[in-house]
């Protein structure tokens, strides 16, 4: 033991000391405890392992790895589990809807079992694209020394003597539904594609939040883009178990860590690896638990100032494990600092601030993934804020990778996702069109599902580049194209995107910012006036209760005031 800790400052109190809590000790001594263990800080190890994807199946051995840091540091681990909705498999189908409600669900889950159980600290493991920053949104909701570890990701397939993701799978549908390909090349691609364990290898929502993790000062440095077979995983694990014990002894907590500067640390990170436009989703999430007002165009606002700098799939060349072998995050956070876009004073939770962490790293230059940025890929960055008269309280695309970034079109109107990818497998969609797939929203859906099967169809067709896509749902960080997300207000709430109708122009500037649906206001107010909101399917159930509390897209879809309305903090009790 290093530390000592008085335990009658500590939640932990509530169930261990005192003659009053014999029964609750009762239950430890029943687990094998000893009178010294229950003596001790409880640690949390929150591990959102399972057998529902390669992204979550190492999770919970790299869980029990940490419990040994944490012995060593003086605390007694106590791991318990989350559950994870994978968006590969949920994709394209009803499942989706589940997909960001267990967001939610998870920071819930872990925030009512360390309250249940009274836990001192927690050291968070998460693998699949939502677990991440609900994970993390637990750490800033109880404001108990916590530290996250991504699981890692998978390593890339190899096809045809090149690197291939799970995106690729996706795209070759819409390629053989073109009768591109035979069905041959379809099954030998999707069993070579994911090799094994690990999130998905490209710059998706997994590893865009991995990099935040970092970023933001909640994960160690240089630990999130170790590949998940790497058996340095293992000691990562233990070393952020033993890490969390220091920031108890010095109670340092994610708020001190989780700043305003630090979520635009997180931003520029997001922006300049070309990240997932979900980071624009999790980031105004996380900040409300932490009481911060960090919105849609707080992040844009970053992003338009951000170069973009790592070549990563889907826009780029490369995959996390190359990223991880070119120096990892803190290589990308190295030049992003020497140029100025970095709070180097923030503090993380290795005790010291971002710019000390840094300050151990020297630049590679002989990598190729990550440029400097003094001499970037291009010079803003991989994702952009949009604002404009379809959508009033902002939009996201990812542009990263795209050569195009103004269009111009007639409008084609689905009222659902499974409409919309059915007329691109009949091909029915039109070079030039402006496709629109609302009723996705975070109220609408319920529950803003994900795009990508429609987005990699179109790829596979061909038309990738030939038609944009705009939707009150999300897209998959493995999506590309001219893809628009998150308009706001969603149609469900009588947006102006349910509004538009077939043949209307709609405009879209990716460097200007701007979204435009180009009909006249008093034509559009007779069609407010005969507009009626879709009931969607759920009268009951978590998606029905979710589409009763969830707010706009702009503050994260939410279902809570967050830290502003607190009236304690768990971790004071």
């Amino acid at each position: 033991m290093t530390n000592r800790f008085d335990k009658s400052r500590l939640p932990s109190r509530h169930v261990s000391v005192g003659p009053e809590r014999a029964p609750h000790r009762s239950y430890y001594y029943a687990m094998g405890l000893t009178e010294a263990e229950i003596a001790r800080p409880f640690v949390a190890l929150a591990s959102a392992g399972n057998d529902s994807a390669p992204c979550n199946t190492t999770l919970d051995a790299q869980a029990d790895a940490a419990r040994r840091g944490v012995e060593q540091g003086g605390g007694t681990p106590r791991r318990f589990n989350t559950i994870t909705v994978t968006d590969g498999i949920a994709m394209g189908h009803q499942g989706m809807k589940s997909s960001l409600v267990s967001r939610e669900v998870i920071a819930d889950s872990v925030e009512l079992s360390v309250r249940g159980h009274c836990y001192d600290a927690l050291v968070g493991f998460a693998g699949c694209d939502k677990s991440l920053p609900g994970m993390m949104m637990s750490m800033l909701r109880l404001n108990i020394p916590s530290i996250f570890v991504y699981g890692g990701s998978i390593l890339p397939g190899r096809y045809h003597d090149r690197d291939v993701t799970v995106v690729d799978v996706f795209e070759i549908v819409g390629k053989y539904a073109a009768h591109a390909c035979p069905l041959e090349e379809v099954h030998a691609l999707e069993k070579v594609a994911c090799p094994g364990h690990g999130a998905c290898g490209g710059q998706y929502t997994a590893n865009t939040m991995a990099c935040v993790g970092e970023a933001i000062g909640l994960s160690l440095p240089n630990s999130n883009m170790v590949p998940a077979p790497y058996t340095s995983r293992e000691q990562i694990a233990v070393a952020a178990g033993a890490q969390v014990m220091e920031l108890l002894a010095k109670n340092i907590r994610p708020r001190d860590i989780c700043t305003r500067e630090a979520f635009e640390n997180a931003a520029r990170i997001v922006a300049a690896t070309g990240g997932s436009t979900n980071g624009a989703l999790h980031l105004p999430a996380m900040a409300n638990e932490a009481g911060i007002d960090f919105d849609l165009f707080d992040v844009a606002e970053i992003f338009k100032t951000t170069p973009y700098c790592a070549d990563l799939k889907p826009g780029g060349q490369y995959v996390a494990k190359d990223m991880y072998e070119a120096g990892g995050v803190y290589m990308l956070m190295k030049t992003l600092l020497a140029e100025g876009l970095l709070h180097g004073d923030c503090l993380t939770v290795t005790g010291r601030t971002l710019g000390e962490n840094i300050d151990e790293v020297t630049w590679n230059p002989d990598q190729k993934v990550i440029y400097d940025a003094k001499t970037p890929i291009t010079p803003t960055g991989g994702v952009v804020g949009l604002k404009g008269s379809l959508a009033p309280e902002g939009a996201i695309v990812k542009v990263a990778g795209m050569h195009r970034l103004q269009f111009e079109g007639p409008a084609r109107c689905f009222d659902c996702e499974e409409e919309a990818f059915q007329a691109v497998e009949n091909r029915e969609i039109r070079e030039g069109e402006v496709i629109i797939i609302r009723y996705e929203g975070p109220k609408g859906g319920p529950g803003m599902r994900e795009m990508l099967s429609t987005t990699a169809a179109l790829y596979g067709l061909g038309m990738g580049e030939k038609v944009a896509l705009i939707t009150d749902g999300r897209f998959s960080g493995g999506t590309r194209g001219f893809c628009i997300g998150h308009v706001g207000p969603e149609a469900a709430e009588g947006g102006p995107i349910a509004l538009v109708e077939d043949g209307d122009t709609i405009r879209i500037d990716a460097e200007a910012g701007t979204i435009d649906l180009l009909v006249d206001e008093a034509v559009l107010a007779e069609r407010r006036k005969a507009w009626t909101g879709r009931v969607n399917d759920y009268g009951s159930g978590a998606l029905w209760r979710y589409a009763r509390n969830v707010g706009p897209a702009r503050k994260g879809a939410v279902t809570h005031p967050g830290a502003t309305a607190e009236r304690h903090v768990y971790a004071d009790i």
